[in-house]
């Protein structure tokens, strides 16, 4: 690949300059590229000199990648490049970062646009690769705007984050399939991608909190998951092993909320309460069904149903869905108590509704929907 420069409206793509060390040491202090692009930290001059001067060069000159920085009126707002280079199946994959003080503007889903045609038409590539660990909303709206289709997850080799999720999302975009400018996006795709690229919510049900898990609330979980009434009538392994909660906690939750799928969360009265959970249907991202277990110290006081409503109010007007709906098998009074006393409707029962333990059960069904909240709730 020879170096070349390439022009989208008012950006412009040019291989870097030994002189660009300054902009990109002040764009990489940016704690979100930091994570998400795996760069030291903390990010030093000297890491930004040899970027510019020694790894972007040697890229080009041994055709292992084709890296850009993206410029408007001088000032550099963005990267953008062809990485991983795969001789063999002819494919590459794509990387990118916006400065922070560009962001808002399109500007990285404008600049893998013109390097997606560049790479795929001119270059020749038969395919383009996009990867982002799972939890980066922010990639992966940018690689929808650019066209490529996201067709799944994979463990990645290498995650550029440690703290984060070891999973990452993969999509791909084809010769002849780049569109002609940025895709316009659904409101509803950009503020999930907004809401669950931020840290989990904490709400407040008045009389408790609902938080996220932590492994503080291991002990408490094992105690609620081995009581009889919850194995009885949830799907919760039994025996219940502290393996299990851990996993829960540390596995379940966190991935739940980095894929954008919905929340776990603790009910806090000053120790673990009880855990409420909301899923969002995977065929029908409209609505979602919630799940919950009260620890047996606090049954009888009113927290669940309170917990319950809040992260219903949460789920309609914050994640935008239309329906969220509740089940429970026929016969659990309890549960049917916490539904109706936090405003949901029974709607009937569907025969054989649920699976439980290796049978299927009847089941109760009720929903809440946006019409069902007050004035003040929707606000």
């Amino acid at each position: 690949m020879e170096p070349v420069e390439l022009h989208a409206d008012d950006l412009t793509l040019r291989p870097w300059r030994p002189a660009d060390a300054d902009a990109v040491f002040k764009a990489c202090q940016d704690p979100d590229i930091q994570r998400w692009v795996g760069l030291p930290a903390p990010y030093l001059r000297e890491h930004a000199e040899h970027f510019t001067g020694r790894i972007s060069p040697a890229a080009w000159a041994d055709g292992t990648g084709a890296p850009f920085g993206v410029f408007a009126d001088g000032q550099l707002v963005a990267s953008v490049g062809v990485i991983s280079v795969d001789r063999l199946l002819n494919s590459a994959e794509v990387g990118f970062w916006t400065a922070p003080w560009a962001r808002g503007g399109n500007v990285a889903a404008r600049a893998t646009l013109a390097l997606a045609r560049w790479a795929l038409d001119e270059v020749g590539f038969a395919r383009l690769v996009w990867q982002a660990q799972l939890g980066n909303h922010a990639s992966r709206l940018v690689a929808l705007r650019a066209g490529f289709t996201i067709s799944g997850e994979l463990a990645l080799a290498a995650p550029p984050d440690r703290r984060g999720r070891p999973g990452g999302w993969i999509g791909s975009l084809l010769p002849g399939r780049v569109p002609a400018a940025p895709v316009e996006l659904p409101e509803g795709v950009r503020r999930r991608a907004r809401l669950f690229g931020s840290a989990q919510p904490v709400l407040d049900a008045g009389t408790v909190r609902l938080r996220p898990l932590t492994g503080a609330d291991v002990p408490g979980l094992v105690a609620t998951c081995r009581d009889p009434l919850t194995v009885t009538w949830t799907t919760v392994p039994d025996p219940y092993r502290d393996t299990d909660a851990e996993w829960f906690v540390r596995e379940h939750a966190a991935d739940v909320w980095a894929r954008g799928t919905g929340a776990v969360l603790a009910l806090d009265d000053g120790d673990l309460a009880g855990v409420i959970e909301l899923r969002v249907s995977p065929g029908d991202p409209a609505v979602a069904d919630v799940g919950f277990m009260t620890a047996p110290r606090a049954r009888g006081r009113g927290l669940m149903p309170a917990a319950l409503r809040s992260l219903a109010r949460w789920g309609l007007r914050d994640v935008g869905l239309d329906r969220v709906e509740w089940r429970a098998g026929v016969g659990n009074d309890a549960s049917r108590r916490v539904a109706e006393k936090a405003g949901f409707r029974l709607e009937g029962v569907a025969r054989g509704g649920i699976g439980h333990r290796g049978e299927r059960r009847d089941a109760w069904v009720g929903a809440l929907l946006p019409g069902d909240l007050t004035d003040e709730e929707s606000a």
